[in-house]
């Protein structure tokens, strides 16, 4: 570690730097404060400085100010003659760590100064390192969890969705091409992050759907459409773990409470419960309609009815792909939200091929 001292009388500079080097000190010198910052910018192994007050060009109190903003925590002592109390004082206010006044009686003075501000600085430094320690330590073990969150996502979409489709691509798909609207729409990196893993949880209501009705070749009549129309609450409920409600259960009033919600649960569940609303207002399991329907569940909507459509299942075929390009069209500002639609128009090829890479 070496030793900067910056006087802008010779005689001192090099009679301080004979004197350090014989106590074995490492010493540069500098005759004022801007080539003092010069040497202090190119010379990494600077650990201290002792500085005068009053010079040309730049004076101490500009050296201490510039250099606190480029090296916060290096251990600067002023060695000065002038005004001395209230010099003194205005050195520390600006981040000095200790005054020693000029002339030098005592050179030992001196050493005991630098001793302590280095044992101080090395203790900063310690302390330093240990956070940054620590820092990586709750980084590393974040992104564990994360990744173990988002298996348990991916699993539990993909266990609805193995219901009525042995493959559990449509939840994959339904994740990444909601991805590609979320990123037309502008609606930034933390969304459509969390878009792409709460997309899967829109069908896990399906579990709880009896067979009979789920997986029913032909067409369900009313009392079991009914039925059907539920799986929105029951996937809602599935995720809803401690957020307090009043009565409970997934109602609008819980819908209230989710609202700017950042995070994957309370997304997964505003999609879960209002996938299926339409933008005109007819749709389930609430009757929202336009921007009352949050905008996740108005981007994974119009993902999961074109899935759907050119996926097959037990009691469907599947619709050739430009016929479901068609249809999602043709439902601009009924079911689908205009904008929403003109993204996935805008960015077809890229939806295409995410069903290419996944296809079933």
């Amino acid at each position: 570690m070496k030793i900067l001292v910056i006087d802008d009388d010779h005689t001192l500079r090099t009679s301080l730097r004979g004197f350090l080097e014989d106590c074995g000190r490492d010493v540069v010198l500098a005759e004022h404060g801007a080539e003092g910052l010069k040497l202090l910018g190119e010379d990494p192994e600077i650990g201290i400085v002792l500085v005068d007050l009053n010079m040309p060009v730049l004076d101490g109190y500009g050296f201490i100010s510039s250099a606190r903003k480029l090296r916060p925590h290096l251990p600067i002592i002023v060695l000065s003659g002038v005004g001395v109390l209230d010099d003194a004082i205005e050195a520390i206010r600006l981040g000095a760590w200790d005054f020693i006044s000029k002339p030098v009686m005592n050179l030992d003075v001196l050493l005991h100064s630098l001793d302590s501000a280095l044992e101080k600085a090395t203790l900063i430094e310690e302390n330093k390192r240990y956070q940054d320690h620590l820092e990586e330590l709750v980084r590393i073990r974040t992104q564990q969890l994360e990744k173990a969150n988002e298996r348990v996502v991916h699993c539990l979409g993909k266990a609805a969705e193995f219901r009525d489709n042995d493959t559990g691509h449509h939840v994959v798909r339904t994740g990444e091409i909601s991805v590609i609207l979320a990123t037309a729409l502008d609606m930034g990196p933390d969304f459509t992050r969390l878009i792409r893993l709460a997309a899967p949880m829109h069908d896990v209501g399906k579990i709880s759907i009896p067979d009979s009705i789920l997986l029913k070749p032909g067409p369900l009549d009313d009392a079991q459409w009914e039925i059907m129309k539920r799986h929105t609450v029951y996937g809602c409920e599935m995720l809803h773990f401690d957020t307090k409600v009043e009565n409970g259960g997934c109602t609008l009033s819980l819908l209230e409470v989710l609202a700017g919600q950042d995070d994957l649960i309370s997304m997964a569940q505003r999609i879960a419960l209002c996938h299926h609303e339409r933008w005109d207002g007819r749709g389930y399991p609430n009757g929202l309609g336009g921007g009352d329907i949050p905008v996740e569940a108005r981007i994974v909507s119009l993902v999961d009815v074109f899935d759907a459509l050119g996926s097959a299942r037990s009691y469907k075929k599947a619709l050739p792909q430009e016929l479901c390009r068609r249809k999602i069209l043709e439902a601009r500002g009924t079911y689908f939200e205009p904008a929403v639609v003109d993204a996935f128009e805008r960015h077809y090829a890229e939806v295409v091929d995410v069903r290419a890479r996944l296809t079933d």
